[in-house]
């Protein structure tokens, strides 16, 4: 039986209204690591995240993906501590960002180390939050991968592959989405259990086809910010049109609690999808994808 591997336990589809599969709660993504990196008081993220989870679950979303890896911040208590007070089930990353934000520790690690660590944090739990990951988050430059990306990427096929989890990652380009692909598949790993996050940000659909005709999963995750709502709609009336509407993810990349600015001046609601962008779904004679697209199509993509 396929099954999310959440902060309040284990969920099946049956049990999932609705499903955000690209959000944040915590996330410091200053660079070096400055005074205060990663640091915030429970209280206060409770404070502020948690009124806007219970908001989402009025509107049928009863389940989000955390997508912060490490390199970013990532606090797991406390996002366990945000989901426990909300009653929202959360699905956390183990996986590591993209160069300069890789720590000097996994450098210096082996590729089987790296694996280990994976899927120790996917089978036993992160540290001591008594929570395990749900998923892995990877992210590649604009470039193409460097050496240690590729050993991160390569660490997280075995892993992901043994545990039977999917790999998401932040990639811009498509030519490096590409490259990906074919390492992922040097190591027996299928491209179905790939996330694209951000493929709205890559200008050329051809790119966009190509790795969805190789199995991959397209996130249209910056909703509510850019680009407008309008190319959100033509993105998804496109990728549907082709015959990949089994295939796409629709989020915000919202929430952010980030310690840069304790006073959560930053954040961004999560509710921006439900409230505006369904409707105009709707509008666009889109809504009988309704619930695939906000309920089966994240489920199957971070399912275990």
């Amino acid at each position: 039986m396929a099954i999310l591997v959440t902060t309040l336990g284990d969920r099946t589809l049956e049990q999932i209204t609705g499903m955000l599969p690209h959000e944040h709660v915590f996330t410091d993504i200053r660079q070096g690591e400055p005074a205060g990196f990663g640091e915030g008081a429970v209280e206060d993220v409770k404070g502020l995240v948690v009124p806007w989870l219970e908001r989402l679950q009025e509107q049928g979303v009863n389940c989000m993906v955390e997508c912060t890896p490490v390199g970013c911040g990532r606090r797991v208590d406390l996002m366990k501590a945000v989901s426990e007070a909300a009653k929202f089930p959360l699905v956390v990353a183990t996986g590591i960002y993209r160069e300069p934000w890789i720590p000097q520790w996994a450098h210096d690690a082996t590729l089987e180390q790296l694996y280990q660590w994976m899927r120790d944090e996917l089978n036993e739990g992160i540290g001591d939050t008594g929570v395990r990951a749900g998923w892995i988050k990877l992210s590649a430059g604009d470039d193409g991968l460097t050496e240690v990306e590729e050993k991160i990427l390569r660490a997280a096929a075995r892993a992901a592959g043994e545990c039977g989890v999917t790999i998401g990652s932040h990639t811009i380009r498509g030519s490096v989405v590409l490259r990906q692909l074919d390492v992922l598949q040097e190591e027996g790993f299928s491209p179905e259990r790939f996330v694209w996050i951000h493929t709205q940000a890559e200008g050329d659909r051809e790119y966009h086809m190509e790795a969805a005709a190789r199995g991959a999963w397209l996130e249209f995750d910056g909703i509510g910010g850019s680009p407008a709502d309008e190319d959100y709609l033509e993105l998804l009336h496109t990728a549907i049109d082709a015959g990949f509407g089994d295939q796409v993810l629709l989020s915000q990349d919202r929430g952010w609690y980030d310690p840069a600015h304790p006073d959560g001046s930053n954040f961004k609601p999560y509710t921006y999808l439900m409230e505006a962008f369904v409707p105009l779904v709707r509008e666009a004679g889109l809504g009988g994808w309704e619930e695939q697209l906000l309920r089966v199509n994240p489920f199957r993509a971070f399912a275990r």
